[in-house]
């Protein structure tokens, strides 16, 4: 899937500090060069590296990907193992580099179900670049937006929170991001038109951008046209842009 677009040169002073991305396509693009479908998975995580990078030059602070749902586990057994594996290999050769390049890994979702030598190999990596500051770089695995939600409930409850203290701001501080600003940008690749239980709380007012372009041919140009998109938009929050005048009728 192509996309004749004009990028613009250079960015807007106005860019987003948290961008989230669903990272749709890489099936399609793989079926597309009739290649197996892992093939696509494995290009993505190609790319996932080029748009890091590219976060690190733009100056985001803050970028959450979208690795695997909570219902990703119902795909075919070889390609969740395919995934699985795919995970595992990127922290054994990316990790040292990324925590050179200064990023901080965080790990959004449940761990439970991966195998206990991933799991340790997902908490070393967060225990690793914890202190770095350049980007923090959320990985969603084994997320769900309304399991999020369920798990916050719960842990409010195990704490023996009160109703009457239940907030916005107190319910953000259960959830998975808890200390994390929300995404100012939602990008979901390959012109798909669903949020797909990608960060329901966090992302209520969110812009959301939804470019035709599979996500191993979302690069680095793609970026820079998503952040100008968002640097044209108004964000009201609900709100109106100007104050209504009430215009009395005549007579």
């Amino acid at each position: 899937m192509d996309s004749d677009v004009s990028i613009p040169q250079g960015l807007p002073e106005k860019i987003p500090v948290h961008i989230a991305i669903i990272m749709d396509g890489n099936g399609r693009w793989a079926q597309a060069r009739n290649l197996p479908r892992i093939a696509g998975h494995r290009a993505g995580t190609e790319n996932l590296r080029r748009i890091i990078e590219a976060c690190i030059e733009f100056g985001i602070s803050y970028l959450t990907i979208y690795a695997f749902s909570t219902e990703n586990w119902g795909r075919p057994q070889d390609e969740v193992q395919g995934l699985l594996h795919i995970l595992e290999d990127v922290i054994d050769r990316e990790l040292q580099e990324l925590h050179d390049q200064g990023v901080q890994l965080h790990h959004i979702g449940r761990l439970e179900r991966l195998a206990p030598h991933l799991r340790e190999k997902v908490l070393h990596a967060v225990d690793l670049t914890r202190g770095n500051q350049r980007l923090v770089l959320n990985v969603a695995f084994n997320y769900g937006g309304r399991d999020e939600i369920v798990h916050a409930i719960q842990e409010m409850i195990k704490d023996g929170v009160q109703a009457a203290d239940v907030t916005d701001e107190m319910v953000s501080k259960y959830l998975f991001t808890a200390g994390i600003p929300d995404p100012d940008l939602i990008i979901r690749t390959s012109g798909e038109l669903r949020i797909s239980n990608f960060m329901i709380w966090q992302g209520a007012y969110a812009e959301w951008y939804f470019p035709p372009v599979y996500w191993p041919d979302f690069d680095k140009e793609q970026l820079r046209l998503a952040i100008h998109e968002f640097s044209q938009r108004e964000r009201r929050y609900g709100r109106v842009s100007s104050p209504v005048v009430d215009i009395e009728p005549n007579g």
